[in-house]
């Protein structure tokens, strides 16, 4: 057996252990099942998590959760912690797409209520809300009002009539992280990022109308205010070009600074720089404002689709019930103490393609839900299903309070192209009882649910690790794409 080969270590976990000779500096774990391995050790997966190993100081383990495939020099669905004295920061570690998150909102429609308009519906809100590549928001920003954004997040949404302040209360970090600093964004971002506030963008970005279709777990779902056989909205974005160019920008600075630090690695791609080095400092303070663009993105977002329903329904948001569940991010970077060989330590966690999933009573999670639990959502792809799931303690002692955030792509865009038509695609989710809108052709068949992995296997795993347990499966009937 190589040493880069896992070997199995129990139900749904695979480890290649440390090996200096390559420099790794920490165990590589890997939560899946054998085919979802299988899947991983197809392309460069793990081999990327080991190059993550040797990042220095980087503690407990480098993790690949079960929806990991390969991204820019981390995987996707990986999660790093790094010393916060000693160890790095790295924007690849937290991907292009600054806090691409979702949202969910619930409403006390019935399945039944909503097919009999359901065309009219999707119409309404793929006309409402801006998308597509280069999509244009519908607010237009001054210097000073992007600053504002970039500082307030929900906040500044919530002030100028973008939805109410029970919003924020259950948003990871109430939408709104301090410390971002606009000072340290770069004009090119601010040319990219300003236009763009509101719009849903393209790529895996969707808007979706889905069913309660089953419900796991009364208690919870009870809090959240999900029933089974109603309707809910979930949203999914990020930072659009905003946070892209963040990230393009200090990845230069990173890959400049590394010779000055004196920082070897095995990839270019997992350019870094000392955590509390001045290069640090203003990643960090960028990332933070990019993340606070992009809560205050989805919030446009969630404003416009209550609008639409209230129109589409003749009856307003509170005769709805259109309440926001819960706002996760899974491309983040952030201090947080955690237990690493017995010891609590402040550590960096780096989660790419990874969702915070914190079990109830730490002090991160809001008011509503602390008794409980995180509320944690794994989107599935458009013809699939997507799930809620609660954090749960195990989280903790395996994957820094970390599960999965989606079902992970197995096959690339130029390939989904290649081999998918937009009429079969429209077709096989009509058969279904899917109806989607989309921009672009290719916006429907590089997203085909061929694309990507089986979401319920991903969700099984993180349910049978005890990391992220089944509260309700979401499934779709109506799609927006941009």
């Amino acid at each position: 057996m190589s040493t880069s080969t896992p070997k199995k270590i129990g139900e749904n976990q695979y480890q290649i252990d440390a090996d200096s000779n390559l420099g790794m500096k920490v165990p590589v774990r890997i939560y899946a099942d054998e085919p979802l391995l299988q899947k991983m050790l197809s392309d460069r997966t793990i081999m990327q998590a080991r190059n993550v190993s040797s990042i220095p100081g980087i503690v407990g383990q480098s993790i690949v959760l079960p929806d990991g495939h390969e991204g820019y020099g981390f995987p996707v669905g990986g999660v790093a912690a790094m010393d916060a004295e000693e160890g790095m920061i790295s924007p690849g570690g937290v991907g292009y797409d600054i806090n691409c998150g979702v949202r969910l909102l619930r409403t006390n429609l019935t399945e039944q209520a909503v097919r009999l308009k359901l065309k009219e519906l999707v119409t309404d809100l793929f006309s409402s809300i801006p998308s597509g590549v280069g999509s244009k928001g519908a607010v237009r920003l001054s210097h000073s009002e992007l600053d504002e954004v970039l500082v307030r997040g929900v906040d500044w949404a919530i002030d100028h009539g973008y939805g109410s302040t029970n919003d924020s209360d259950v948003c990871e970090e109430n939408g709104k992280i301090p410390n971002a600093d606009p000072n340290k964004v770069s004009d090119k971002a601010r040319k990219r990022g300003a236009p763009q506030l509101g719009s849903l963008g393209s790529g895996n970005h969707f808007l979706e109308v889905q069913k309660v279709a089953e419900i796991h777990d009364e208690e919870a779902a009870k809090r959240m205010g999900i029933k089974e056989g109603t309707i809910t909205v979930l949203i999914h974005c990020g930072s659009r070009g905003f946070g892209h160019q963040v990230c393009s920008d200090y990845l230069r600075v990173a890959e400049q600074a590394m010779e000055k630090y004196n920082i070897n690695l095995p990839d270019r791609e997992l350019a870094c720089v000392p955590n509390t080095s001045e290069e640090g400092e203003s990643y960090r303070k960028a990332m933070f404002a990019a993340l606070n663009f992009a809560w205050s993105n989805r919030q446009m977002i969630t404003h416009w689709t209550r609008k639409s329903f209230e129109r589409v329904f003749n009856q307003t948001e509170s005769d709805l019930d259109m309440k926001l569940v819960y706002d996760v991010a899974h491309n983040i970077a952030k201090i947080e103490k955690h237990k690493v060989d017995g010891k609590e330590r402040e550590v960096v966690v780096h989660r790419k393609g990874a969702t915070r999933a914190f079990p109830a009573n730490r002090d991160e999670i809001p008011s509503k839900y602390h008794d409980l639990g995180q509320p944690v959502l794994v989107p599935g792809s458009m013809g699939t299903a997507s799930w809620i799931l609660l954090g749960q303690p195990n989280s903790m002692d395996l994957s820094f309070g970390s599960t999965a955030h989606g079902a992970g792509r197995t096959m690339s865009r130029t390939k989904a192209r290649r081999n998918y038509n937009e009429n079969d695609v429209k077709k096989s989710l009509n058969d279904k009882g899917i109806f989607i809108k989309a921009l672009t052709r290719d916006g429907i068949v590089e997203e085909t649910p061929q694309a990507y992995k089986d979401v319920d296997a991903v969700v099984n795993v993180s349910h049978n690790l005890g990391i992220a347990t089944k509260v309700a499966k979401l499934v779709p009937i109506g799609v927006i794409k941009g």
